[in-house]
């Protein structure tokens, strides 16, 4: 199903195109009535959407039925369901892992003074699935979900350092890479070399090679993954003008102790749950 956008007040998703079944298509719906700050009718959302009201009629049936829609008193409005509303409750209660990985990272934020993020690969690009922004007002704003090419970014070196060069190759493509700032490395040649460089270093440096007047030191976070290779990063990011790179470098240990602190949270939460003790049943 293809959401279209008539409406610029309101911000429709899409199915990725392969991914198109009927679960999908309602969970796509159901992202967009969550939008909502009204109650809405059939017909508000064949504005919407540009769904055949039929089309629409029948998914509407189908979620009133499973509880994640109802339907108001006058028959013709619906809002969100008891079982939807309970779903994103328990969601935000039990959402004790996010939480306690955005608290080190607020904490090594305080600790240093400066912005931090923890980063992932997505394709070719490096997205930051949390950050915590410095108080200090000269800084450089980057929300989570900011995305930024691998090669010139202090986390995406380190994730690139670590594959094989096939596959390196494969990620980046053939010819020069993109050019973000004067400074940014765009020879592949030149870029093995920084990469090689970062794998006998365990860090990586951003020198104003993505944003002009932003420096970045990442490390990787320790992994218990059998082939040792990384999905996560953490990094901080500084003026230039306020933190010089050498001084940058000297926040090492303080970045480092964050990583393996996210580590052990990550291997925390991938243990196995330890099975109840049985107890024997008095006689």
């Amino acid at each position: 199903m293809k959401l279209v956008q008539p409406r610029a007040d309101v911000a429709l998703p899409a199915v990725e195109p392969g991914a198109d079944s009927p679960t999908l298509r309602l969970f796509a719906l159901l992202e967009v009535i969550a939008a909502q700050d009204r109650l809405f009718s059939l017909q508000d959302l064949v504005e919407s959407t540009g769904l055949p009201k039929p089309t629409l009629h029948r998914m509407l049936q189908q979620l009133e039925g499973a509880a994640l829609l109802q339907r108001e008193g006058d028959g013709r409005h619906y809002s969100t369901g008891v079982r939807l509303r309970r779903l994103a409750e328990t969601l935000l209660m039990n959402n004790t892992f996010h939480g306690a990985r955005h608290r080190i990272l607020r904490a090594l934020v305080d600790e240093i003074g400066e912005s931090c993020n923890i980063t992932a690969l997505a394709g070719g690009e490096v997205v930051y699935l949390d950050r915590v922004e410095t108080a200090a007002p000269l800084r450089f704003y980057l929300h989570p979900g900011s995305r930024v090419p691998a090669h010139c970014s202090a986390s995406g070196k380190i994730f690139l350092a670590q594959m094989a060069p096939v596959q390196r190759a494969r990620l980046l493509g053939a010819g020069p890479l993109e050019r973000c700032t004067s400074a940014t490395i765009t020879d592949a040649a030149a870029l093995e070399a920084e990469l090689k460089a970062v794998r006998k270093a365990g860090h990586a440096t951003d020198r104003e090679e993505f944003l002009p007047g932003l420096v970045c030191v990442a490390v990787p976070v320790p992994t218990t993954e059998k082939s040792g290779r990384s999905s996560l990063c953490i990094a901080l990011q500084a003026p230039v003008m306020r933190l010089p790179l050498d001084k940058a470098l000297g926040l090492l240990p303080e970045l480092q102790r964050a990583a393996h602190a996210l580590g052990q949270l990550e291997a925390d939460a991938q243990a196995p749950p330890v099975p109840p003790r049985k107890t024997k049943a008095r006689r």
